[in-house]
């Protein structure tokens, strides 16, 4: 018997809120991502006898540049009917109906490529010695390979841009938006959901492409009566395993709901669900762990050259290994949006392709060129 068969990924995208603000784990290394890239890019100065004052303006430039090309990048790319039906939901990081703070939802990272690209051009044209837009494209890519490796650790703990399904044993059945579901008070309209928890259930057989036997324990709080748990398990539990969380779980919508109440001495109850969840490859640990790797490979090919660096060489790498993966990788994810599965590829790989050709262009450049 494998000693992994799959992993359960049950981990909370919150980290804590507070009323209707809530700081989650996606928020908490996208910030991590340019407070870390800054201190480098400090030591990246320094040692290069660079202003370490223009480091602040270059992470005002880039911060501004990521949130709005990376936001305007996925309405326009995967969403552009957000633009007349919710323009307000464009940069809007809150819902009104009811009030809550949900931060931008959906960042495009060929649109944040574009952003940094348009202000570090624009920064460029200060004119400062040593800072030509090749060679502050050059320095500020080894962050972005950073900080593109903390976004997707971020993704996967809001479990979004998934994988497809897997027998692989490290597989992973992402549980945390059920969770998530019943933790909240429009889903669980009584407030009985103690706790949730998810084991694998090795006394069924498990089926193909990534269908994997679990069982939910779903705890409730003691004053939650039957008639309570009934209505929830059979209304909103029901929706959410059958329709609304069917990237996660396999249930038969046709099928009655398989649950077991108990109640243990001086406890509140407790139901037991066996459904079916779905393993799916870990896309986003795939392409954070890539990052790291292309991350040290820039930096150290930096720490060689520094000042001597030939303009436009550590860029035009990047721009042939990072956007080749994801061209790559994208055949182990889901389909972001539906309209997606009538194309011949994907959105990622389409705008991947031009990416990749101007990264061969450039590197070919960059060879051509003395150092500077």
């Amino acid at each position: 018997m494998a000693i992994l068969s799959y992993i359960i990924w049950n981990a909370s995208p919150e980290i804590f809120s507070f009323g209707s603000f809530a700081l989650r784990w996606y928020g908490l290394f996208f910030a991590l991502g340019f407070l870390i890239s800054q201190q480098i890019l400090y030591y990246m100065y320094r040692k290069e006898g660079k202003p370490e004052k223009d480091v602040d303006t270059i992470t005002i430039y880039m911060v501004v540049a990521t949130i709005l090309g990376a936001r305007l990048g996925h309405v326009l790319f995967y969403q552009p009917e957000i633009i007349w039906t919710d323009p307000l939901g464009i940069f809007l990081p809150f819902e009104f109906h009811p009030f809550r703070f949900t931060g931008l939802q959906g960042l495009a990272s060929h649109g944040g490529a574009i952003g940094i690209l348009l202000a570090m051009w624009l920064y460029s044209r200060k004119k400062k010695p040593g800072q030509s837009y090749l060679q502050v494209l050059d320095r500020i890519v080894i962050l972005v390979a950073l900080t593109g490796a903390l976004i997707r650790l971020g993704n996967y703990f809001n479990s979004e841009i998934i994988g497809k399904p897997t027998d692989k044993p490290w597989g992973v059945v992402f549980t945390g938006r059920l969770t998530e579901a019943l933790n909240d008070k429009r889903i669980d309209t009584d407030g009985i959901v103690d706790d949730v928890a998810y084991i694998k259930n090795d006394t069924l057989p498990k089926g193909t492409n990534g269908r994997v036997p679990m069982t939910i324990y779903i705890f409730f709080k003691p004053t939650a009566n039957e008639l309570q748990i009934n209505r929830l398990l059979d209304g909103e539990v029901r929706t959410l395993l059958t329709a609304q969380l069917d990237e996660f779980f396999d249930h038969e919508s046709a099928m009655h709901l398989d649950y077991l109440i108990a109640k243990p001495d001086k406890d509140g109850f407790v139901a037991k669900i066996n459904t079916m969840g779905i393993a799916r490859h870990p896309a986003q640990l795939y392409e954070s762990f890539s990052c790291v790797i292309l991350f040290l490979v820039l930096l150290m090919i930096w720490m060689k050259y520094k000042e001597n660096l030939v303009p436009g060489r550590i860029f035009g790498i990047f721009l042939i290994v990072l956007w080749p993966m994801r061209f790559l990788f994208e055949f182990l994810k889901e389909n972001q949006e539906s309209f997606e599965d009538t194309l011949p590829m994907n959105m990622g790989q389409i705008l991947s392709i031009p990416l990749i050709l101007a990264g061969i262009i450039i590197l070919i450049m960059s060879f051509r060129k003395k150092a500077s």
